[in-house]
């Protein structure tokens, strides 16, 4: 097992690697740009080392001097989170001829998972459904033309190297179809530094379902069920539930084993997700993750697993210790995103912390970097906190989530909590019935 980690990324994610190893008995560095310099996970790793500025190309993005605090302090593996470099092929690269442990699946898989067009071709290989549409890239309207009269309208054209929503645009119908396919590769060439694209058929009601999984150096992979990650705007997700109210035991099952069985096949290592959309009782894949997800602790909520530390565990080496039998799931949890940013228009809102009180009571989690004093800075990615819940079935989960959205107090910023006080409350968040498009269908009618 490593003896010291050094955790190459910031906020609440940080600061949930630093607990997961010294629980483990680890040692721990942070890394921090001088923005964050009183940030919790500094406070608490014991040791820091600031690699720059605060643009994030200039530090967290900033691989020799990440590199370099590896050296200096003799950390013997990086954990990179999520976001930054957590997905980067070449960061893991350059990580392991550093003779650095990457915690992390290996460059290769991160390389080909990165590449949406590559990954769907090699998944369907691997037996996983994908979403019927063009074999590899689109490259003139002649093509996408044929294409999308074969496959039928609606039609989505994706950025190859996309994420985030970005370079992703629909065309209804025919006449719509030569702008979508220009604006889409003119957002990926400027996002992506790649205008690469490819269409797929355009699902009309579908939910966002992922599952977990994990996979050692031992030939194991395991699945640890799926999450409901539909509650989205800008394709960019805010609450996330596991289960899904929309799948049953054998569904769960289904999917679960066809991903397992892909990935061993694959020969993947550690932690990743495998993205679907799911309509009229079919799968049909997305995309995969290579790193651990924002919304893994309401996995871990109902199956007592911690991610993180296994993650630490089948990077150094170690056999998972489970087998899929012993994975029980138990009850049903639900996390809301906590973002710096008014609730009904998403404009950012740095500053500082005048007040904050955690919600607590039994099944409450709240992962952030916050207390009172504490200086949001604005060069990062709003979130700044995650409420989870757990609760012996959906509707106890959601009642305590409407009593711990009570008790959470930020005060000096705008957040996203009064949103959630609100959706707690919708009928069909209550009985579950929803989809992709239902939040931006919904803030529609609130502003109208």
């Amino acid at each position: 097992m490593f003896e010291k980690v050094l955790i190459a990324n910031r906020g609440e994610i940080a600061l949930r690697i630093n607990r997961a190893c010294k629980e483990m008995g680890i040692s721990t560095v942070a890394i921090h740009s001088t923005a964050d310099a009183e940030s919790m996970h500094v406070r608490l790793a014991d040791e820091s080392v600031c690699v720059g500025p605060p643009p994030a190309g200039q530090s967290y993005l900033n691989i020799p001097q990440i590199i370099a605090a590896c050296e200096i302090t003799g950390a013997e593996a990086i954990h990179p989170g999520y976001g930054f470099l957590s997905e980067n092929a070449r960061f893991a690269e350059i990580v392991r001829e550093h003779g650095i442990t990457f915690i992390g699946p290996t460059p290769e898989h991160i390389r080909l998972m990165g590449d949406k067009i590559a990954a769907k071709q090699a998944v369907k290989e691997l037996g996983i459904p994908t979403v019927p549409g063009s074999d590899g890239g689109v490259t003139s309207d002649t093509e996408a033309a044929r294409i999308a009269e074969e496959i039928g309208y609606p039609v989505l054209i994706k950025a190859a190297a996309g994420g985030g929503g970005r370079g992703m645009k629909v065309a209804q119908k025919p006449s719509d179809l030569s702008l979508a396919l220009a604006t889409a590769r003119s957002e990926a060439k400027a996002a992506f530094g790649d205008d690469a694209v490819y269409m797929e058929k355009y699902l009309q009601l579908p939910r966002h379902i992922e599952v977990q999984v994990l996979a050692d150096s031992h030939g194991k992979v395991l699945h640890l069920g799926e999450r409901d990650c539909s509650l989205q705007r800008r394709h960019q997700k805010v609450w996330e539930e596991a289960g899904s109210p929309a799948l049953n035991a054998a569904q769960r099952e289904e999917i679960g084993g066809v991903v397992t069985r892909a990935l061993n096949k694959l020969g993947y290592l550690g932690a990743g997700t495998i993205e679907f959309l799911f309509e009229d009782g079919r799968f049909y894949f997305i995309e995969m993750n290579t790193r651990l997800q924002v919304e893994h602790p309401v996995t871990e909520a109902i199956t007592g697993i911690d991610i993180v530390r296994e993650q630490i565990r089948v990077a150094s080496g170690s056999p998972l210790e489970l087998d899929q039998k012993d994975i029980v799931f138990e009850g049903h949890a639900i996390e809301c995103r906590i973002n710096a940013e008014n609730a009904f228009t998403f404009t950012p809102s740095p500053g500082t912390i005048t007040q904050f009180h955690a919600p607590g009571g039994l099944g409450v989690r709240f992962d952030s970097h916050m207390y009172t004093g504490y200086r949001i800075p604005p060069y990062y990615d709003s979130l700044a906190g995650k409420l989870i819940v757990h609760g012996k079935n959906r509707n106890e989960c959601l009642m305590r989530l409407r009593r711990a959205l009570d008790e959470l107090v930020v005060g000096g910023i705008e957040t996203t909590i009064p949103l959630f006080q609100k959706l707690v409350r919708e009928q069909d968040i209550l009985n579950g019935d929803y989809n992709i498009h239902w939040l931006e269908q919904w803030l529609a009618k609130k502003s109208a």
